[in-house]
């Protein structure tokens, strides 16, 4: 039965605040990223502004419970566009209660809706319970291991 007191819409800048502590929140179960409130509230603007990006919220109650977007690639495997899912977190106190399949579901609506052709995300390797989440929801695991490599920023 769907949580008819859970609203699922883009976000605006007035969310950005309360989006920045889900974003802690996440930091603290992926161990490859450290909370900088100043980077993320940046990178969050920029992703609210882009066309080619979707920042989702849960809302419940007028209360942002959870979030997740979606930015927009050219994938050459695909010959086209496709998708890169970040930041699905639930709030602590919501978690199990449907909220980040509902999120899941609004970011593939978007990217069909956006002739997106695949979506893709990473997940830490230990978070069990995210593994097993996104299992649940029909979404397979590769071959790919990611690689990062931090370049010196342009002045």
């Amino acid at each position: 039965m769907k949580d008819r007191s859970l609203r699922i819409r883009n976000a605006v800048p007035e969310d950005i605040r309360v989006m920045t502590t889900l974003l802690k929140e996440l930091f603290e179960i992926e161990t490859d990223f450290n909370f900088r409130p100043i980077k993320q509230r940046a990178g969050l603007r920029r992703l609210i502004k882009d066309p080619n990006a979707a920042v989702l919220v849960a809302e419940r109650d007028n209360l942002v419970v959870g979030m997740c977007t979606v930015q927009t690639v050219i994938s050459t495997a695909e010959g086209g566009r496709a998708g890169w899912v970040e930041d699905l977190v639930v709030h602590g106190k919501f978690r199990g209660q449907g909220i980040g399949t509902e999120l899941l579901a609004a970011a593939e609506t978007w990217a069909e809706e956006h002739k997106l052709s695949r979506l893709q995300l990473l997940t830490d390797s230990k978070n069990k319970p995210a593994l097993d989440f996104y299992f649940s929801q029909g979404w397979d695991a590769t071959n790919l291991i990611c690689r990062r490599k931090y370049l010196k920023p342009i002045r």
